[in-house]
């Protein structure tokens, strides 16, 4: 299964000024396959990977001292092989586990820099706040489930894929709707690794179903990690009632009944630092940094993967998966859900344009910043021409370049008023580089 971190691990790896790497990442989204494929790939089988789960006793190596020496010196004993700095790859996994073995991330840099040193691990932000985090000695990257262009690697249709990576295009009518019955499928997959695996396996869309159920039991089993810091009850009440509340506004009084505010709130907070959910802030006025324009108050959510959303919403798969256009699929929940995935994916802070006033309200789905650029992204099936919030985002914000309009219609510019239509398989690609609106 081919994933696009590969590339990011590579480019770490012959950084001449390469840190300690964290990856970080829910559970179950790969961290574990995509290190070890990385490390047996790249590293000539010098690869060392210390599991901290499968072997607790290893810990008592980080108890003595964080003395790096020392440390890669018991644990050759333990693995029964040599560790070289500047040709092997050493990977701490679940190292949450651990949290002595996090603070020796520090030690490995400023004392044995030629080492290559991953981490990773689920619930890290857990772990990270109870201890002296090597702040500025270690690099952090994330990992999401499988986008949908690698989805359709997995899926062994590489060609499609490869479309992609092309520049913004129509690529005709047939690929068109191939490409839009492909994302149809992804909507009720999802890009958790194993979904994915089954799917291209089996071809089932419904064997997914009993996999993904498997997976937020996982998930909801991890909430008994959290206690006594938060009510499980709760915690799992605001799960379910977020997925059913993708492109809406948040209200924590709306998202668990019978729970104050402050334990809502709080067990919102702590399902963000596991990122099973991701947090769509409002800013007005649309200015750069989006930071100072935040609106505290005012906010959307939206979740890990969209496969998981479709399954804590029970959506039917019988009668949303014949629904022609993808962006009618729950109320057009799920499309605005893909498109915020994919730009979380991409690396990017999600937000939203959000006025409100008494004689008028308007709302952009997400706003993109870049190379000094406000990007409005709208995600709608309707003309141009009904784009109210659109038209009045940009008449406002005269510096922006113009507007995306993601929708299920061909790839169509229209200069005319600031506005390029673009295919939603495309979300990817125009988070990832900031494919302007170009001018002549």
């Amino acid at each position: 299964m081919k994933r696009l971190i590969f590339s990011r691990l590579l480019s770490w790896k012959h950084d001449a000024d390469r840190k300690p790497l964290i990856l970080r990442g829910a559970r179950q989204t790969g961290k574990t396959w995509s290190i070890t494929d990385f490390g047996q790939r790249c590293f000539e089988g010098f690869f060392h990977k210390i599991d901290f789960e499968k072997h607790p006793d290893w810990h008592q190596v980080f108890d003595k001292n964080l003395d790096p020496v020392r440390i890669l010196s018991e644990l050759e004993l333990l693995l029964n092989a040599p560790i070289t700095p500047g040709k092997d790859l050493l990977f701490f996994d679940e190292i949450q586990n651990c949290p002595a073995a996090l603070m020796a991330l520090r030690y490995f840099y400023e004392e044995m820099p030629d080492l290559h040193v991953i981490a990773a691990g689920s619930l890290l932000e857990f772990a990270l706040s109870d201890i002296a985090f090597p702040v500025g000695r270690v690099r952090m990257m994330d990992m999401h489930p499988l986008t949908f262009t690698e989805f359709l690697e997995a899926t062994n249709q590489k060609r499609l894929a490869s479309l992609l990576d092309e520049p913004l295009h129509h690529p005709g009518d047939s690929v068109h709707a191939r490409l839009l019955d492909e994302l149809r499928s992804y909507f009720f997959i999802g890009g958790m690794p194993e979904c994915v695996a089954s799917y291209a396996k089996t071809g089932s869309i419904r064997n997914t179903f009993e996999i993904k159920a498997a997976l937020i039991d996982t998930f909801r089993e991890d909430f008994a990690k959290y206690t006594p810091s938060v009510n499980i009850q709760c915690l799992n009440a605001v799960l379910l009632s977020v997925s059913r509340a993708v492109s809406k506004q948040i209200k924590y009084s709306r998202l668990a009944e019978g729970y104050s505010v402050p334990t809502i709130k709080k067990a919102f907070n702590l399902l963000e630092q596991a990122r099973l959910i991701k947090s769509v802030h409002s800013i007005n006025p649309p200015q750069i940094p989006f930071g100072a324009a935040v609106s505290p108050k005012i906010f959307k959510a939206v979740m890990l993967d969209i496969g998981l959303m479709q399954q804590l919403c029970d959506l039917p798969l019988n009668i949303d998966t014949q629904q022609k256009d993808l962006l009618s699929i729950y109320e057009g929940a799920m499309a605005e859900q893909f498109a915020g995935q994919a730009f979380s994916a991409a690396g990017h802070q999600l937000y939203y344009w959000s006025r409100q006033a008494k004689s008028s309200s308007a709302e952009v789905d997400f706003l993109i910043s870049g190379q000094g650029q406000v990007i409005p992204v709208e995600v709608k099936s309707g003309p141009a021409g009904k784009l109210r919030s659109m038209h009045q985002f940009l008449a406002e914000a005269p510096h922006s370049p113009g507007g995306i309009v993601l929708s299920t219609a061909p790839y169509s510019p229209l200069p005319g008023q600031k506005l390029t239509f673009v295919p939603l398989y495309y979300a990817e690609k125009i988070s990832s580089e900031f494919l302007f609106i170009q001018r002549d």
